[in-house]
């Protein structure tokens, strides 16, 4: 069984879809497979699917859910599979499982490889890292369970999942920074900037990449805009450090340069306290 979320809901048996239409069965389709081998607990499922104020049939209707998504895959394993739908998709006491290896899901695929580039990254290996991590970012086929109605902990893990996107999405940048690639992935950083507008981390890497590419005044540029939005929209000025790195480049201090600068840490923080 191959389950992807990062993107639309897909989930197969040999070649066969198993992801059911109806809205209500897809989102506890969704909250088994974050947690294949892991109990998903009764209580939450109805707290997904119906909030804070569960119907008095809830439980039924819960179990009606589980019921035809096991007839979906006993469809798909055929009558010579080894294991029954109710040995893949277990009811256990207090909730159900789903006894699929980690692997057989694309988002535990892919925190594996954020860890293994992870790793990379503060051992210096920068090519291996930015390699890995770009694998990782390939395995995402759109916003995660973007065909699912979300409740209550769906979207606390979709959330979860968009966030850890973005941070590798920075780690591998950083990886291409101290590569010097900048020149290369200037364009990518002004389209990440304009879809999160007030994000410093994004910023600094879009700054130094301008720099490091012979192009000072449009860095600086890059900072005014950030420092306006934040004090119209939001009300503070840019953290300490992203001053520092304003200062560090009317001052044209070397260690902003690619042969000079550190190695190990993150481009944010190059001028951290």
């Amino acid at each position: 069984m191959r389950i992807r979320v990062l993107g639309p809901l897909n989930a197969d048996v040999n070649g066969v879809s198993v992801v059911p239409s109806a809205g209500k069965p897809r989102q506890v389709l969704s909250l088994l497979a974050l947690y294949p081998g892991q109990i998903m607990p009764v209580p939450t499922l109805m707290e997904e699917i119906w909030g804070a104020n569960p119907p008095v049939s809830a439980l039924t209707t819960l179990q009606t859910y589980i019921l035809q998504l096991r007839r979906r895959l006993g469809t798909a394993m055929g009558p010579e599979a080894p294991h029954t739908a109710k040995d893949v998709l277990a009811t256990r006491h207090g909730g159900y499982v789903l006894q699929i290896p980690a692997d057989s899901t694309d988002v535990h695929a892919y925190e594996r490889k954020v860890r293994e580039g992870q790793a990379a990254f503060e051992a210096g290996d920068d090519e291996s890292a930015a390699d890995t991590l770009r694998e990782a970012l390939a395995l995402w086929q759109g916003p995660a369970l973007v065909d699912v109605r979300c409740g209550p902990a769906l979207s606390i893990e979709v959330l979860r999942l968009e966030e850890s996107r973005l941070v590798t999405v920075e780690r591998r940048i950083d990886a291409d920074l101290r590569l010097g690639r900048h020149c290369e992935i200037s364009a990518e950083l002004r389209d990440l900037t304009a879809r999160h507008p007030h994000h410093e981390g994004l910023h600094s890497q879009a700054m130094v990449a301008l720099y490091r590419s012979g192009r000072q005044a449009a860095a600086l540029d890059l900072y005014r805009k950030l420092r306006v939005r934040l004090i119209e929209e939001l009300g503070v000025e840019p953290s300490p450090q992203m001053q520092r790195m304003h200062q560090a480049m009317l001052s044209v201090d070397p260690a902003l340069d690619l042969a000079t600068g550190p190695r190990r840490g993150s481009t944010f923080d190059l001028y951290a306290a």
